[in-house]
């Protein structure tokens, strides 16, 4: 779809946009402070109701305001916005096609990249494996934006809240935006601290089995403050 001839701005957009906009600048922007993304690579969406709200391609998040809101549907067609969405949303929509998810970040975060390109699965290194359903496996690798990639990123999704993509980088869903986020920051320090374990000379660093992780998820569904 050619953007730049399908230009669609709708000034009375509802409130639930505008919230969940500012909220999705507000956490794009903390990807590139947290270290998550560097320029403008990483992306985030959120779904309200029927309607994709996503980042757009190529622009600096500190750019970003009110006026910038993009929408798509649930088939990539535009709803609202004159820029161009990021080239992974065909990522982005595969997930909501196939999960009750309402909010997606993908990430270049440094060490989960890393790790991405050394294994074939991200061990029970730490019990927040299961705050993403089990051992994070890793997509193979396809070209950025094709739907190749989107297809080798659902079957890693399986089951799963997140994945790693090969030479590439991170995609987490969630039932929040900041749900998502938190556990792709999950992601990133548990590839750091496998990373950091395996970089110990004759040492072989232990994991968590199976029914520890089943015992975590089930504390975590009752995890903080009500």
């Amino acid at each position: 779809m050619n953007w730049r001839h399908r230009i669609v701005l709708r000034r009375n957009v509802p409130s639930t946009w505008r919230e969940a906009w500012r909220e999705l600048i507000d956490r794009a922007r903390r990807t590139v402070t947290d270290g998550l993304v560097v320029g403008t690579s990483g992306n985030l969406s959120v779904r309200v109701d029927d309607t994709v709200l996503v980042t757009p391609t190529g622009v600096p998040y500190e750019r970003l305001g009110p006026a910038d809101l993009l929408a798509v549907d649930l088939t990539g067609r535009p709803r609202a916005g004159s820029l161009a969405p990021t080239s992974e949303l065909p990522m982005h929509l595969a997930i909501y096609g196939a999960t009750d998810a309402t909010a997606v970040v993908h990430t270049h975060a440094v060490h989960a990249t890393a790790v991405s390109t050394l294994v074939d699965e991200l061990p029970a290194i730490h019990y927040m494996t299961a705050a993403l359903g089990g051992p994070v496996r890793v997509a193979p690798y396809a070209t950025y934006g094709s739907e190749e990639l989107a297809t080798h990123m659902l079957a890693a999704l399986r089951d799963r809240t997140g994945c790693l993509l090969r030479n590439h980088g991170t995609i987490v869903h969630g039932r929040s935006l900041r749900q998502a986020y938190d556990n792709t920051a999950q992601l990133e320090w548990m590839c750091r601290l496998w990373l950091t374990a395996t970089a110990v000379p004759g040492r072989t660093p232990t994991l968590l089995p199976p029914e520890e992780l089943t015992k975590v998820a089930t504390k975590l569904r009752t995890y903080g403050q009500r």
